[in-house]
């Protein structure tokens, strides 16, 4: 998609709002995952841990180019920089991303076994803590299965996992958990995800 853009003179932007910060594991970024050479970052979230704030990051020639039109109401303050310099440096320094990178391939190791056991857990994928877990009705055909998913995003709370319901046809979940989760939070997770989905049956 870089490529026909570029061709046809357009500028192509990577939203990291989700995936930036190590989420993606040892890329630190997910386009690095394809390879891809944004012209353009967009990223949230990660750069303030809970901190409301936002960032783009851009050549100086695109930069140059809409000086006259860009304005926010919050932008450089200098107690969103701190912050975003202070959760940059506690993602550097405690090795975060390499963390993300061990601990979710160890929760979509734990996840796959779990749907290994049960067959309406019909795909696992992901990257880093990135992670997403869908539901079927049957595996061979892929049939979706909303209904179990309706049904376990309310188990999930009681066990006190909170993930977000999604996919085209509501049977995907999205797990997106810190980036300081460790590997006995995974066991617990693939736990509860198994007492649900055993109960639900």
């Amino acid at each position: 998609m870089y490529e026909v853009i570029r061709k046809y003179g357009g500028l192509c932007i990577a939203d990291e709002v989700q995936t930036g910060f190590g989420r993606a594991g040892k890329n630190y970024w997910g386009f690095r995952t394809q390879g891809a050479k944004p012209d353009i970052v967009t990223m949230a979230k990660g750069i303030g841990n809970g901190f409301p704030m936002a960032a783009v990051a851009t050549r100086k020639e695109v930069m140059d180019s809409i000086k006259k039109v860009h304005f926010n109401t919050f932008g450089g303050g200098l107690l969103q920089s701190r912050i975003g310099m202070e959760v940059l440096n506690i993602i550097k320094d405690e090795k975060l991303h390499e963390n993300a990178e061990t601990v979710g391939n160890y929760l979509q190791q734990k996840l796959r076994e779990v749907g290994e056991r049960n067959p309406v857990l019909g795909d696992v994928r992901g990257s880093g803590l990135m992670v997403a877990i869908e539901f079927v009705k049957d595996r061979k055909t892929k049939e979706p299965a909303p209904e179990i998913t309706t049904w376990l995003n309310e188990a999930f709370k009681e066990k006190g996992l909170l993930m977000s319901k999604g996919g085209i046809y509501g049977n995907v979940f999205r797990i997106i958990p810190p980036l300081v989760l460790t590997k006995a939070d995974v066991d617990y997770i693939a736990w509860a995800v198994e007492d649900c989905i055993r109960r639900y049956k």
